[in-house]
């Protein structure tokens, strides 16, 4: 009888060790922000760790440094075509292709992080994302995978105190808030994180908005413009994307599913406060030891900026269906939303 019983364990594990060994996962993933950027690429080499340790090692992700394997701006193409599986940056570099995009990464005036993931994940933000990438034709599955605070609304080499001060200058910016500002007369561009110090040093820029006080002081820029403008109105919070191939996605088990995306859901919660906490010592250094001048925007040009955004949505849904779409959505939300908020939180 002992003999039966060990062949046939000896069968089972036979039978069984090749759908362990088929299971495994390697996620190569290049990312658009270095992990040394606190909040910003941060978060993914904890959600590699967590992959490993959640699925026993039959999910491992190896994470490449920007431009190590493919550039930032190139990663959503790499993945939807299958040149790498997965890849982490911001829906908000891909507004060149589809211009949706940045609605699933920042918005002007727009929700906050706790109301952002609200939307996302118990309104139709997720749904809406994903039939986002399909129906541009991108062959990837998205998963929000980080969030961050408000960001710094800029540096300058001057104050601004009125919308003639915008005109002319030439700044790197992001996003919709990067339409708004050309709509003030500023020339912008999008530079990925690593090339905005040099192409201030070389004047190339004349000022920038990058991310956090944090994330800022990582870069340097407070070597080179002093005048730090706040708040950000252009970003009150920002969604960063783990994308992956779909067919290595629909290949997966259910178990590898569940585990990635519960990964990529702590990590919202972890990245948001990691954000948090870092920002004041970032700001203090910048008064006491840096030489930056912290400065608020005027009540009248916060009114400015937001008017002027609201002049961009109008035309940004005008000109594409799936952005209107989005975009109501959005609003609709946001207007349930509204009655809570005024309720239920403090007067600032």
């Amino acid at each position: 009888m002992k003999s039966v019983l060990t062949s046939l364990a000896l069968a089972l594990s036979l039978a069984t060790a090749p759908a362990y060994a088929a299971d495994k996962l390697l996620l190569k993933t290049p990312i658009a922000f270095a992990t040394a950027l606190p909040g910003l690429g941060s978060p993914i080499p904890r959600v590699a760790e967590q992959l490993d340790l959640m699925s026993g090692g039959t999910i491992k992700m190896k994470v490449y440094e920007p431009n190590k394997l493919v550039p930032p701006f190139e990663i959503l193409d790499s993945v939807s075509t299958g040149k790498i599986n997965s890849g982490y940056t911001t829906a908000g570099y891909w507004a060149g292709k589809i211009p949706a995009a940045p609605l699933f990464s920042a918005v002007p005036f727009g929700p906050e992080a706790g109301e952002y993931m609200a939307w996302l994940y118990y309104g139709n933000g997720l749904s809406l994302y994903q039939e986002m990438y399909d129906q541009a034709g991108f062959n990837v599955k998205v998963i929000p995978c980080a969030i961050i605070a408000p960001e710094t609304s800029g540096w300058f080499a001057s104050e601004i105190t009125s919308e003639e001060d915008l005109k002319g200058l030439k700044m790197r910016f992001f996003g919709l808030g990067g339409k708004v500002m050309q709509k003030l007369g500023v020339a912008t561009s999008l530079l990925p994180g690593g090339e905005i110090f040099p192409a201030l040093e070389k004047g190339a820029i004349d000022a920038t908005e990058f991310s956090m006080p944090a994330i800022d002081a990582k870069l340097g820029f407070h070597k080179l413009v002093k005048y730090n403008y706040f708040p950000g109105w252009h970003q009150q919070a920002t969604v960063f994307e783990l994308l992956i191939n779909k067919d290595v996605w629909n290949e997966a088990s259910d178990q590898h599913k569940a585990i990635i995306e519960n990964a990529c859901k702590a990590s919202m919660a972890d990245s948001f406060a990691e954000g948090e906490a870092i920002q004041h010592a970032a700001l203090i250094d910048n008064v006491e030891n840096n030489g930056v001048t912290i400065k608020k925007w005027s009540p009248e040009m916060l009114e400015t900026f937001q008017s002027t955004w609201e002049e961009v949505a109008a035309e940004e849904a005008g000109n594409d269906e799936f952005f209107a779409k989005v975009l109501t959505d959005m609003k609709e939300f946001r207007d349930g939303y509204e009655l809570w908020k005024q309720n239920a939180f403090l007067p600032r």
